[in-house]
């Protein structure tokens, strides 16, 4: 049975933490407004670069276009995103857990000729990854703490050279979509070959006679760059925004879980405390009637 004093110590502990998760969940918070505001704004501009190429490619053979050539799937690179720290539920672990599913059920035998490699982007995934039997290529651990533009467009330069050079012929990436505070979705998402058909979520309701200046190919040769990059930056914009959305929710649970339990502990507490009082008051009265029948 504990101790008064083993009590009093897990109580000083719990409140210790109970303090740490509940500046953390304010912390995150706070990352999270800006997270939210950044992804909000950053989806309405992907979107429209989707249907831009969409409608061009009703007007050229996009196929021309290196990045939207069409390969048997021998060599795949996977981005697996993640966040850099822990204390967020199962932010990871889902990600992690439908990326190992995905490859396992999609590309085992790319898997086992060694033709599957993994980027890592975060360090959760990188530390779990290593130290498994699978082929990472290049990773990009501590992120997200300075999340910048440039780290979406020096993913893109990696994946686009490898697809050029043959190293790739299929990209993908998994990572947390952003729905809500309380809700994440792992989405799985092809990034090369660029397949016009899926751009878009819907076709443009009436197609319009354009002049295209210069040309259409010249558009659509500076647009796939810029494409590509919001689509991953759009990708590391909402990982991060359901990143801090879980670490969030994951550190109010245990805000709460560590009051309810400091009721139970403090309970606790006040028994032992009574029981010891009275024991020592049965003691002095024991001690009184034994003094008064010896005398």
């Amino acid at each position: 049975m504990a101790t008064l004093r083993d009590i009093r110590r897990r109580i000083t502990g719990i409140k210790s933490t109970q303090k740490i998760t509940k500046a953390m969940k304010m912390v995150a918070a706070a990352k999270l407004r800006r997270a939210q505001d950044a992804i909000i704004s950053t989806r309405p501009y992907a979107r429209k670069l989707r249907e831009l190429l969409q409608q061009l490619s009703a007007v050229v053979d996009v196929t021309a276009h290196p990045l939207f050539t069409v390969r048997p799937p021998e060599k795949v690179a996977v981005i697996v995103v993640t966040s850099d720290r822990g204390l967020c539920g199962a932010f990871n672990s889902n990600v992690l857990r439908a990326a190992v599913h995905h490859c396992q059920n999609e590309y085992a035998a790319q898997a086992a000729a060694g033709n599957l490699s993994l980027i890592c982007v975060g360090k959760k995934g990188y530390d779990f990854f290593r130290k498994r039997e699978y082929k990472l290529g290049q990773s990009y651990p501590g992120i997200f703490s300075t999340l910048q533009f440039s780290d979406a467009r020096t993913i893109r330069d990696l994946v686009v050279q490898g697809f050029l050079k043959g190293d790739y012929d299929r990209v993908e990436v998994i990572y947390n979509e952003f729905k809500s505070i309380i809700s994440q979705r792992v989405a799985i998402e092809q990034v090369l070959p660029i397949a016009p058909a899926e751009a878009v979520d819907a076709a443009p309701p009436k197609a319009i006679d354009y002049i295209y200046e210069p040309s259409v190919e010249s558009l659509v040769h500076a647009l796939v760059p810029k494409h590509l990059d919001f689509h991953i930056w759009r990708v590391l914009l909402e990982s991060n925004a359901a990143e801090q959305g879980a670490r969030m929710t994951a550190m109010d649970n245990a805000t709460t879980n560590a009051r309810d339990l400091l009721k139970s502990l403090q309970l606790s507490y006040n028994k032992a405390r009574q029981g010891a009082i009275t024991k020592e008051l049965l003691e002095i009265v024991s001690g009184a009637e034994a003094l008064k029948k010896a005398s």
